[in-house]
């Protein structure tokens, strides 16, 4: 059957710009803190650059994620069970999906990405490699509330969250996500997710700054993309990538440091930075088997099954819909 439509959920305003983009841009540059959420990255250069990530040799999620989908199929296709509506969540290339299709015998597949391009692209793809599989591609940011085609409504859904991509948010907004495709997935549903762990402080810390400069490429891009879209003058070649650990939050942080005191506009707004300071771009969460789980029930999913892969310490959980009640 292939792809049967692609469904797009992105507003633009009259300059073909996402409304959402110049917002979170203008908010976060005006804050004593700059910070932009990392979505952003996501541009057709950002999409392949992460894709590039993917395949460095320091970046062990890629990796370790697809190994457990491929040593544990069996038994999460038995989990899982056929006939399921798979929707995932920030679906990029869809590299590992076909792992997880040529597992479990779905009825539909529903990609949903906010990079348009490589949407596309890989729906297409799994099209050619799954040619009797409905192909439901959705445009938009998975982050937010995003109405679900109306031909797997009444379909058993599984939600798919690979990447350890919930570790990218703070723990409010994570549960809000987790919340927001409880109830889009609704009664019965199942959530396959991906999970990275905490481990050594120097294996985190070189998977996010590659000797090869990959990431800090990734990282620099979303400068180019603001200058690109909202007529920014944004001097690049001034910022530098950074990578740390912050042991209070048990995250990896990605920061676009000054490297001098600069002033810059970015759509019709001047902005200064001094030297050293940053633009927080990105956070990468780490959780432990306790905190994993508590986070996935505090969203309303109960964990029914783990798959955990040693080193580099990652995890894949399968979780269920948690039935409501109205007493503790």
């Amino acid at each position: 059957m292939g792809v049967v439509r692609n469904l797009r959920q992105v507003s633009a305003d009259d300059a073909g710009v996402d409304i959402a983009f110049r917002a979170d841009v203008r908010a976060g540059l005006a804050q004593r803190q700059k910070a932009i959420p990392a979505r952003w990255f996501y541009d057709a250069t950002g999409s392949a650059l992460f894709e590039d990530i993917t395949a460095l040799p320091e970046y062990y999620p890629t990796r370790s994620e697809t190994d457990l989908l491929a040593r544990h199929a069996a038994n999460i296709a038995a989990a899982i069970g056929p006939d399921r509506a798979v929707v995932e969540l920030g679906s990029g290339s869809s590299t590992k999906t076909p792992l997880l299709l040529g597992a479990i015998a779905p009825a539909a597949y529903v990609p949903v990405d906010i990079s348009g391009d490589f949407l596309r692209d890989s729906a297409a793809a799994l099209a050619a490699h799954f040619p009797g599989l409905p192909i439901y591609p959705v445009e938009a940011d998975f982050t937010q509330r995003v109405a679900l085609p109306r031909e797997i409504c009444p379909l058993p859904k599984l939600g798919f969250f690979p990447g350890s991509t919930i570790g990218n948010m703070v723990a409010r907004t994570a549960i809000d996500l987790l919340r927001n495709w409880r109830e889009a997935l609704g009664e019965g549903s199942l959530l396959l997710i991906g999970i990275d762990r905490i481990k050594d402080i120097a294996v985190l810390e070189r998977a996010y700054d590659d000797p090869a400069g990959v990431t800090a490429a990734f990282n620099l891009n979303l400068l180019e993309r603001i200058n690109r879209e909202l007529g920014g003058d944004i001097p690049v070649e001034n910022f530098t990538h950074r990578a740390i650990w912050n042991d209070v939050h048990a995250r990896i942080e990605m920061h676009l440091v000054a490297a001098c005191d600069m002033d810059f506009t970015v759509d019709g707004r001047e902005y200064r930075m001094a030297k050293g300071e940053t633009i927080h771009s990105e956070n990468s969460h780490k959780y432990g088997p306790r905190d994993a789980n508590l986070l996935l029930r505090a969203g309303g999913w109960t964990p029914i099954a783990t798959w955990d892969d040693a080193d580099p310490a990652f995890a894949l959980i399968l979780a269920e819909a948690t039935e409501f009640r109205s007493a503790p």
